[in-house]
């Protein structure tokens, strides 16, 4: 029954990932012209997810209890965290993968090599990062209730 009392906390802020993510499917609509549905479980890309769903999360804890309660300054600090690590740590493990990739393809011309590729796309531009806390601003007031 106490869960019933996060019911909202917890939908608006997984059907803002959710939508996130479809945004991102959308963008390689429109720059690609051709659908790729793989990227609704991409990390990577435009806008954010985790920045967008974390920002939701802290401003839907902020209008139901206060920029002054604890949970509030919790929230904030897993939300400036996860920003941090999307645009730094994850984008600098993607631009080794890319870089091995490269080392990868060059050694493969000179003779065969099994190991498949790294997953590029790991993190996050700062204006992926900004644009995904700023969608989920908007997308948790517009659903607050």
């Amino acid at each position: 029954m106490e869960l019933y009392h996060n019911y909202n906390i917890i939908i608006v802020t997984a059907l803002c990932i959710v939508s996130a993510q479809l945004l991102k499917v959308i963008n390689y609509i429109l720059s690609h012209r051709k659908i790729n549905f793989v990227r609704i479980v991409e990390t990577g890309g435009m806008p954010s997810s985790h920045s967008a769903s974390s920002a939701a999360l802290t401003t839907l804890v902020w209008l139901r209890e206060g920029a002054t309660s604890s949970v509030f300054a919790l929230a904030l600090f897993f939300t400036a965290f996860i920003m941090y690590e999307a645009a730094g740590v994850r984008r600098a493990a993607g631009r080794q993968a890319k870089l091995l990739n490269e080392l990868v393809d060059d050694l493969y011309k000179h003779r065969p090599i099994k190991e498949k590729k790294l997953k590029e796309l790991l993190g996050h531009t700062p204006l992926e990062v900004f644009m995904g806390a700023l969608y989920g601003v908007v997308f948790a007031i517009a659903f607050y209730r």
